[in-house]
């Protein structure tokens, strides 16, 4: 059993927890973390960008990302939303048993 945290900026809290409900509602990930927002700046066509965004912490098994992913693409008004899966390295073993519990 592997447990991942999936990163997404969000453009607001709205859209967080519009994402954060459906993922949980569909049992895709067991939980998430809605953060206050942020100053994010990159590049987007040929520009430098500055704009404020939500980020959304989900938590769930390894196998569920390619799905969660999908869902959160059919949900997020990015055009290249950004959707980061990390390893959960160590873990406590109820807690891991808690997000399987909670996940499809």
């Amino acid at each position: 059993m592997k447990m991942i945290e999936i990163w997404i900026n969000c453009p607001d809290k709205e859209t967080a927890r519009k994402i954060s409900d459906s993922l949980i509602s569909n049992r895709r990930v067991a939980c998430s973390n809605i953060y206050s927002k942020i100053q994010s700046c990159y590049r987007w066509k040929g520009e430098i960008e500055n704009q404020a965004e939500i980020p959304l912490l989900l938590k769930t098994r390894e196998e569920n990302f390619s799905l969660v992913v999908d869902d959160v693409r059919k949900i997020h008004p990015y055009e290249v939303p950004s959707i980061i899966g990390l390893p959960v390295e160590l873990v406590n073993k109820e807690y891991l048993a808690w997000i399987y519990n909670e996940t499809e």
